[in-house]
């Protein structure tokens, strides 16, 4: 028996035992490419919900910080915008690292089991 029928004997066996499930279907390196996409994206988004708030941070901070020296009368006003969007900075690094470990544990990408 070549390559070839075995595997086709194996997915339609399978198919007939388990029903008309489609993940056995798939050939196992397209879903280890699934797998590997899954993962690749994870951390890219990790990356970039970590990197792109710190860097905003660093730029607010500092222009927080020339607005107080320049009106020191202002300070309680310029804070209490600079904690609250701080803030919301904060809760889009939180959101990227949920998207990033829901591509990472759960792994949208492969079909149900």
């Amino acid at each position: 028996m070549t390559y070839l029928t075995q595997r086709l004997e194996y997915y339609f066996h399978t198919a007939r035992v388990i029903g008309s499930n489609p993940i056995f279907f798939y050939p196992p390196s397209f879903i280890d490419f699934l797998s590997f996409s899954s993962y690749s994206i994870s951390v890219i988004v990790a990356g970039f919900a970590s990197i792109g708030p710190g860097v905003g941070q660093g730029t607010i901070v500092g222009q927080v910080v020339e607005g107080i020296a320049r009106q020191p009368e202002a300070e309680g006003k310029i804070r209490g915008t600079l904690l609250l969007s701080l803030t919301f900075m904060e809760a889009l690094t939180i959101y990227g690292l949920v998207v990033a470990l829901t591509l990472l544990f759960t792994n949208p990408f492969l079909p149900l089991t």
